[in-house]
């Protein structure tokens, strides 16, 4: 069978990634709009209300008039703005964290992707939160960096310009203001009973990023060990096709005791690292952007509604 898709927002960097994911792929038959009319809200409701799927790769508020154009009760739209991931009717689209957000994904027409710093942050504290080791309410504390792809074409440009300021040459902290666009996702999906303190910093280097929070033991719910949570962590992804538990400490995963940020640039992997000692315990997840971060993670969440290998494609 072949599927309809629209992806409305091609021109950004999510939606070519998804579209150069569809590109050896037999069963997708792209739509598309003019270029002088994809803004045109006439011409996008009948894109939309033409497909089987539609992406929405747009800024939040042109995802939601797009959404609310769609009256086919048969189109399903998978969303990687923010704008839809905390609405309830609306399925999270990280398959990987229960068997209930799966069905949700399977059964819904609404799928919100998850962004990518809430990928890397709720795949460490929704496992911690639901298996009791961490209460909700502990004061969490998430570090994370990024390649520069992920800041929007424009700051790609200053990136890449051979004039550019040199100040880009360093890791730049920024979110100062302590008011992320992916923190109420975060406190929401991960049962956290307070926003985290969120320390973002976008790096000069194209793709891919870690993301890290670190565990006093002796404010935990129970004792545990850092190996305790790795246990737990191995048991929670087991059998997950794009989540992985490296070994205690990086065992057969880090060839020395670095974890570098770009290593699964251009697929739709994650990987998770338990380390650091039985007093602080560290957690770290390591993925692409671009991937697990967005297009790939919407992908792969079409290939789950569509009911084939969820790896079609990636």
């Amino acid at each position: 069978m072949n599927y309809k898709v629209f992806i409305d927002g091609k021109e950004g960097t999510t939606g070519l990634k998804i579209f150069e994911r569809f590109e050896k792929r037999n069963d997708i038959e792209i739509i598309t709009i003019d270029e002088d009319k994809r803004k045109d809200p006439v011409e996008k409701a009948k894109m939309i209300n033409a497909s089987d799927f539609t992406f929405l790769c747009l800024p939040d508020a042109a995802a939601i008039e797009s959404a609310q154009l769609c009256t086919n009760p048969k189109t399903r739209i998978i969303d990687a703005s923010t704008a839809h991931r905390t609405n309830p009717d609306w399925a999270y689209g990280f398959p990987e964290l229960g068997k209930e957000f799966r069905e949700k994904i399977v059964n819904s027409n609404r799928v919100a992707v998850p962004g990518c710093y809430a990928s890397g942050s709720i795949a460490i504290c929704y496992p911690l939160v639901k298996s009791g080791i961490m209460p909700a309410d502990y004061p969490v504390v998430i570090h994370a960096v990024s390649g520069y792809s992920g800041a929007g074409k424009k700051a790609i440009a200053q990136y890449e310009d051979p004039a550019r300021n040199p100040e880009l040459d360093s890791p730049r902290l920024y979110a100062l203001t302590q008011q992320h666009k992916h923190l109420p996702e975060i406190k929401l999906i991960s049962g956290l009973a307070f926003e985290p303190v969120f320390n973002p910093y976008v790096c000069d280097y194209f793709q891919g990023m870690t993301v890290t929070v670190g565990l006093h033991s002796r404010l935990l719910s129970k004792k545990v060990t850092a190996h305790d949570v790795w246990e737990m962590f191995a048991s929670h992804y087991q059998g997950c096709r794009f989540v992985q538990v490296a070994g205690f400490m990086g065992e057969g995963v880090l060839n020395e005791q670095f974890i570098p940020a770009n290593t699964l640039a251009g697929t739709n992997n994650m990987q998770l690292f338990v380390y650091g000692n039985d007093d602080r315990i560290m957690v770290t997840t390591r993925f692409d952007n671009l991937g697990k971060g967005a297009s790939g993670a919407a992908v792969q969440c079409m290939n789950i509604m569509m009911g084939i290998d969820e790896g079609t494609g990636l």
